[in-house]
């Protein structure tokens, strides 16, 4: 069984939309988290297991998604992703984690690529080469390939990190005692970072700079977004 976590609680405020950002409906009629769900279950089938974390107007996403579980983080408004995910990974049973932003619009292949290494239960990170823009977290590699830095203040950086990421079984608790201690307005990638560093984690960047994966922050994102659906 594949645990599957959607890290939802945020307000997504930028998007200036009244509903939860992963509720926002695209042009083809799904919303952002029905076009997530749909690749999922084409990835991975219907015995994957869905953990949705919520916040903001929870009851929005529990209504229009009942067949995942929920995590609640009550302090969404003055926590970043990294506590979202802490709370998901706690509540998680054995085995690894495949996460992503509930903000990400992607193509269905992306996770057809990531499960060659979930079923090697190798830890990830999905990076897109094509651009490197100042807003986006960005990323470098060791000398043998794996992520090294992993921050939106990354300087020289190959390229961004896409949001669509897994921590394997035995990465698991690594990860989960650096999310534990890093501030509470530090995005996730703050713990993946402290753990390669202080832990010696391998992380894999997977580089999907073919596919399709869009981050709505913005209008004109979902506007590219939907040119793809």
């Amino acid at each position: 069984m594949t645990q599957v976590v959607i890290l939802a609680a945020g307000m997504g405020s930028r998007l200036g939309r009244s509903l939860p950002k992963p509720l926002t409906e695209l042009s083809d009629g799904r919303t952002i988290m029905g076009q997530q769900f749909d690749n999922i279950r084409s990835a991975f089938g219907s015995s994957a297991h869905v953990t949705v974390v919520v916040g903001y107007k929870l009851e929005h996403i529990i209504e229009a998604f009942p067949q995942a579980s929920f995590v609640y983080n009550e302090q969404y408004d003055q926590t970043n992703t990294s506590k979202s995910l802490m709370r998901a990974l706690q509540a998680s049973a054995a085995g690894g984690v495949l996460w992503m932003n509930g903000d990400v619009v992607f193509d269905p292949a992306v996770l057809d690529r990531a499960a060659v290494l979930i079923n090697r239960d190798q830890s990830f990170v999905t990076v897109n080469t094509s651009k490197v823009s100042d807003e986006e977290v960005k990323y470098t590699t060791s000398a043998e390939g794996y992520i090294k830095e992993l921050s939106k203040t990354v300087r020289g950086g190959l390229g961004e990190a896409v949001g669509i990421n897994y921590i394997s079984s035995a990465d698991k608790a690594t990860l989960l005692r650096q999310l534990g201690r890093v501030g509470d307005q530090d995005y996730f990638e703050r713990g993946i970072e402290l753990a390669i560093e202080q832990d010696n984690l391998l992380i894999e960047p997977v580089d999907i700079s073919d596919l399709y994966a869009v981050e709505i922050d913005f209008a004109e994102d979902l506007e590219r977004a939907n040119l793809f659906v």
